[in-house]
């Protein structure tokens, strides 16, 4: 059983509501789940978000289009993804951010696969990043996700789930896929304004021809319309894990 775990809150600091932001006439968070739900090897896809007020709107959309849903801890995400797989028990989990609406299925199945074939307990193409930031793909095997949850104290391991995991090869056998050609330069992540403007270009130009346009058809886009790419070039990748590591340092882990 294979369960992808997609979080969503509508509290980001930089960009508020933006889950919420219409993509041709949707939410983009749902937008990202009907992707995610074309993946031949997803199971089940959960939406987890936090107990907070604020997220009660997530759980509401969640109803509306038969999506599951389930809330726990604000900052713990960690925590609500154990909580998570607790309530949805699988053998695997798929861990995806709802800021990131252009999701690749195929290449989604393309992970887990690999991640099955291995038997490994964690697999992802950003370990090493190769893909364009937005593709990001991590599945964990259940048993890894268990013991992170049983041994992790960083702010950044607790709030960005996979970090305890991915530090301690001598414990866990990672993988990590990288595409044949360095696609790294590119951003198709929600985190500011700009992230948007352009993934809305990019729904707007493919999404009422084909709306399960894949990664190559948006390089395809972009190689024909360069202009694009300036929209959100200057922001730099990974911004939350940097100030996530920054907070670690200082609370006084190294």
């Amino acid at each position: 059983m294979i369960n992808a775990f997609m979080q969503a809150r509508t509290g980001s600091t930089r960009l508020p509501n933006k889950v919420l932001k219409n993509l041709q006439g949707l939410p983009m968070f749902i937008q990202q789940a009907k992707r995610v739900q074309r993946a031949k090897l997803v199971d089940n896809l959960v939406i987890v978000t936090s107990t907070d007020k604020s997220d009660d709107i997530i759980q509401q959309l969640c109803n509306e289009n038969n999506l599951l849903c389930f809330r726990g801890s604000l900052s713990n995400v960690l925590s609500r993804y154990f909580h998570a797989e607790l309530n949805y028990p699988c053998d695997a989990i798929v861990r995806i951010t709802a800021d990131c609406p252009v999701i690749d299925p195929e290449l989604m199945d393309y992970v887990i696969n690999s991640h099955l074939k291995n038997n490994n307990d964690y697999t992802s193409n950003c370990l090493v990043a190769t893909y364009p930031d937005g593709l990001d793909i991590e599945v964990i095997s259940k048993k890894a996700l268990h013991n992170a949850y049983k041994y992790a104290e960083k702010p950044s391991e607790l709030e960005h789930v996979t970090p305890y995991i991915t530090s301690h090869p001598d414990k866990y056998k990672l993988q990590n896929i990288q595409s044949e050609q360095d696609l790294s330069a590119y951003r198709w992540t929600v985190d500011e304004p700009k992230d948007f403007e352009l993934i809305s270009s990019i729904y707007e130009n493919l999404y009422v021809k084909k709306p399960n346009f894949n990664y190559q058809d948006i390089l395809e886009l972009l190689s024909h319309k360069p202009e694009l790419n300036l929209l959100n070039s200057q922001i730099a990748r990974n911004e939350g894990m940097v100030k996530s590591l920054k907070q670690d340092k200082e609370e006084g882990y190294e």
